[in-house]
């Protein structure tokens, strides 16, 4: 059974600590800030993501299933990321089953205090039909 992410005292302290290490741009080269409009308030809000870049493209994922940013950003259809001094805005696109399976393995081996949080490893043989925690950006 999957890990539930549960946002913690401690889980928001160390979101903070990267929130303020990507700003300055420092810490993993993968992480960024994501901006997106909220669907219910229109107001803007600002998250640290995980970007990864598989065959060409960077990926957005969501490590934790459909937090709040993955509803805003699926409403909006676009998201802004930065890193230190480079601010970008991309249109966003859901992942199909098979374009996932390559950015969740990398996720996955790169990021691997989320492995709990997912069902299989990131050697498991490939399993279609469920629905993806990636969106292509750009």
């Amino acid at each position: 059974m999957t890990k539930v992410y549960r946002l913690s005292p401690g889980t928001g302290l160390i979101n903070r600590v990267f929130a303020v290490m990507t700003r300055l741009g420092v810490g993993a080269s993968y992480r960024h800030i994501l901006t997106v409009l909220g669907r219910k308030s229109g107001e803007l809000h600002s998250t640290p993501v995980d970007v990864m870049e598989v065959g060409g493209h960077r990926w957005l994922v969501a490590g934790y299933g459909p937090a709040n940013w993955v509803r805003n950003a699926r409403a909006a259809g676009e998201v802004t990321l930065r890193r230190g001094r480079s601010t970008k805005r991309y249109g966003i696109a859901e992942a199909s089953p098979a374009e996932a399976i390559p950015v969740l393995r990398k996720y996955m081996t790169e990021v691997r205090i989320t492995r709990p949080y997912f069902d299989a490893a990131p050697d498991a043989p490939d399993r279609r039909g469920t629905r993806p925690r990636t969106g292509r950006v750009g």
